[in-house]
């Protein structure tokens, strides 16, 4: 077993705590720049300290934060660490599915249930949630997040930074432009440009970020 330090300590960090055990990693615990949950413990582990505590550190790291309210800091936290890519942990659930052909880049976390059918290039710094199914050739930019229930079609494409919310499908051969929104449960039949939210089915344009 290998040492494991999870940035974060929210609902995401715990889950990949959880993901991580089973997949027999040795979880020290969370790190967290909030002064007031240093100390504290919690889903049985312990918050060590602050985030940059993990420069000192010898064991693996990934960063568990981000939420459609704010899903570039998982980017901003890695680029400030600056930690070189045999830092960072690829967690991978035992109870998901990597099919032939498929990566997964070093940073990026795939818990219970997901699914890579074949041929699915994951890149860094990815979370892709439970019950999520990618199947063939799609490929995904680093921080990327992919929520519970997605649904993607061959060789869609979601760039850097997308984040694609609970339930949506997205149609094959289509592409969710960087750091764009894609709603719950939307419909995508059509590419989404960079930097934009779209919702509803079929999906629509929303408004600009």
């Amino acid at each position: 077993m290998k040492d494991l330090v999870i940035v974060g300590a929210g609902g995401f960090a715990r889950e990949t705590a959880s993901a991580a055990a089973a997949a027999g990693w040795q979880v020290r615990g969370f790190v967290d720049d909030d002064l007031a949950l240093h100390g504290t413990v919690r889903s049985g582990l312990p918050i060590l300290g602050p985030v940059d505590s993990v420069l000192t550190s010898d064991a693996a790291v990934v960063v568990c934060v981000g939420n459609p309210r704010n899903f570039t800091a998982r980017q901003r936290i890695v680029e400030r660490l600056g930690l070189p890519d045999g830092r960072w942990a690829t967690v991978v659930h035992p109870g998901a599915d990597v099919g032939a052909g498929s990566t997964v880049g070093p940073g990026s976390v795939l818990l219970a249930g997901a699914v890579l059918t074949a041929d699915v290039i994951v890149g860094a710094h990815v979370a892709v949630m439970p019950q999520a199914v990618l199947t063939h050739d799609d490929r995904i930019g680093d921080y990327a997040t992919i929520a519970s229930g997605v649904r993607l079609g061959g060789g869609a494409v979601l760039a850097t930074g997308a984040y694609v919310g609970a339930g949506a499908l997205i149609r094959e051969g289509v592409t969710v432009g960087a750091w764009s929104l894609v709603g719950m449960g939307a419909v995508v039949l059509h590419d989404v440009p960079p930097a934009e939210v779209w919702a509803g089915n079929p999906a629509r344009f929303l408004r600009k970020l």
